[in-house]
C-alpha cells in the first residue's frame, strides 16, 4: 500500500497513495472523494451492518435495497469499503496493521472518539512518524466547545453567517447549502496535500485539525475583517448585488466590484449625470446610498421584456449578469456538459448512474471517479485483510467474533 518510488507522468496526481477513511456523512467523505478522484486508494472503514448512515437517505438507486442513496454514491465513488467494529477489543490490532501500510488517515468523529478506540493521532504517529493524520470536527479538537454536537445547520447559526444571511429581514432562515461541511472537506483536502508535500521533503508526518466553524468564518469576505478592526456589521442585503424579477423569471446582476464597473453601470442606466452625483461618486458613497441606487437599477431593468434580453444587453455593456436557474435547468447546461461535470460511474443495481465531478481539470482534462461507490458495506473486507497477510483461518476467526463483517458470508 505504500507510495511507489517512481510514478509515471501519465498517472494520476496521487497515484500510489493509500488513505484510511474513517469518515461518514459529508465533510470527511467529501475530502476523501477528492483524494480518490486524483488517484489515491481510499479504504473506507464502515460500521458493520448499517455502514455510513447516508447510505439510507435519498435518492435510493436500487429498489431492492435501502442502503443505496445517490448521496452516498456521489461522495464515496472510487472507494473500497471494509467493515470493522471499532468498538471491538480486537479491532485495534487490525486497524494498526492497516495504518502500517497507509499514508493518510482521515476521521471526522467527535473529538475523543478515536482516543477511546486507541487510534488517536498521538498513538498512530508514534507508530508511523511519517503518517498524515487529519481530524475534521465541528469546533476543532481543542477549546471549551470541542465536544459540542456539530451539523452544518448549527455551525451556520453559531458562526454568525445565519445572522448575516438574513440581510434586513427580521427572521433568520435555514440555509439550503451545507457550506460548513463542504468547506471543511476542501480545507482538509488542501492541508493533506500540503502535509504530503512536506513529508516528501523531510519524511515527517503531520497532525491536521480542521474546524467547520473556523472554515465558515474564514469564508466571509467583508464582515469579520472589518469587525475585528473597529468596523461595524452591515445587517442589510449585500450591497452592489441584486436579484430582479423579469416576467416569471429572475435576473442576478452585479453592479459593484472592479473600479471600472461604475462608469459602465451609469452608461447602462442611461443617466450620465449619475457618474458625478455626490450620492454615488465614490465606492463608499454608493454603499451608503445603496437603497437609492438599487431603485434606479430596478427601474432600468423593468424596461426589459425577458431575462435573456436583459442578460444580452448587460453582457454587451460588460456588466456581470446571469439568469437564476433551477436545478433542473442546471443539469442540462451546455457549459457543464462541455466540462464533463456529471460523469457516469457503474452501479451494481442500476447499471450506470451520474454523479458530480471533482471541480478541477488536470492537464486540460476532466477528472472522473476511478470506480463505483461501494455497493455493500464491507464488500472488500476479505481482499484488504488478505493483502495484510491474514490467512483464511484468521479472517474467518475475525468474522466469527464479529470484529469484521464480510457481506454474504456468515
Amino acid at each position: 500500500m505504500n507510495q511507489s518510488a517512481t510514478v509515471s507522468p501519465d498517472e494520476p496526481l496521487l497515484a500510489g497513495l493509500t488513505v484510511l477513511d474513517f469518515t461518514r456523512v459529508l465533510a470527511g467523505p467529501y475530502a476523501t472523494r477528492m483524494l480518490a478522484d486524483l488517484g489515491a486508494r481510499v479504504i473506507k472503514i464502515e460500521r458493520p451492518g448499517e455502514g455510513d448512515e447516508i447510505r439510507h437517505t435519498v435518492l435510493q438507486l436500487d429498489p431492492a435495497r435501502t442502503d443505496q442513496s445517490s448521496y452516498f454514491a456521489r461522495l464515496n465513488a472510487g472507494k473500497e469499503s471494509i467493515a470493522i467494529d471499532l468498538g471491538h477489543p480486537q479491532a485495534r490490532d487490525v486497524v494498526l496493521d492497516l495504518v502500517r501500510r497507509a499514508d493518510v488517515v482521515v476521521e471526522n468523529f467527535s473529538p475523543g472518539v478515536m482516543t477511546r478506540y486507541g487510534l488517536d493521532a498521538a498513538t498512530l504517529l508514534a507508530l508511523r512518524p511519517d503518517l498524515v493524520y487529519c481530524s475534521i470536527s465541528g469546533f476543532g479538537q481543542t477549546g471549551p466547545m470541542r465536544s459540542t454536537q456539530a451539523y452544518a445547520h448549527l455551525i451556520n447559526a453559531i458562526s454568525g453567517i445565519m445572522d448575516l444571511e438574513r440581510g434586513d429581514e427580521s427572521t433568520p432562515r435555514v440555509s439550503y447549502l451545507m457550506t460548513a461541511d463542504v468547506l471543511a472537506g476542501t480545507h482538509a483536502f488542501g492541508a493533506i496535500c500540503a502535509a504530503l508535500l512536506r513529508r516528501g521533503r523531510n519524511g515527517r508526518g503531520a497532525y491536521l485539525d480542521v474546524s467547520m466553524l473556523e472554515c465558515l468564518i474564514a469564508a466571509d469576505d467583508l464582515t469579520y475583517g472589518s469587525l475585528l478592526n473597529g468596523g461595524k456589521v452591515a445587517r442589510e442585503p449585500r450591497i452592489g448585488m441584486l436579484v430582479h424579477p423579469i416576467g416569471e423569471r429572475y435576473l442576478a446582476m452585479q453592479s459593484a466590484g472592479a473600479p471600472h464597473m461604475w462608469p459602465r453601470v451609469v452608461a447602462f442606466i442611461g443617466r450620465p449625470e449619475l457618474e458625478n452625483d455626490p450620492r454615488f461618486a465614490t465606492v463608499m458613497a454608493r454603499r451608503t446610498n445603496w437603497a437609492a441606487l438599487i431603485q434606479i437599477l430596478r427601474e432600468r431593468l423593468d424596461q426589459f421584456d425577458s431575462v435573456e434580453q436583459a442578460v444580452e444587453t448587460l453582457s454587451v455593456a460588460r456588466i456581470p449578469a446571469a439568469p437564476m436557474l433551477s436545478p433542473e435547468e442546471v443539469i442540462e447546461l451546455p457549459q457543464l456538459a462541455a466540462r464533463s461535470a456529471f460523469p457516469e460511474i457503474p452501479h451494481q443495481g442500476r447499471g450506470r448512474i451520474r454523479v458530480t465531478a471533482l471541480p478541477v481539470h488536470v492537464d486540460r482534462k476532466p477528472v472522473a471517479p476511478g470506480g463505483p461507490a461501494p455497493y455493500r458495506v464491507g464488500e472488500r473486507t476479505r481482499e484488504v485483510l488478505a493483502e495484510l497477510g491474514y490467512d483464511a483461518e484468521r479472517i474467518a476467526t475475525l468474522q466469527s467474533q464479529r470484529v469484521v463483517e464480510i457481506p454474504g458470508e456468515t
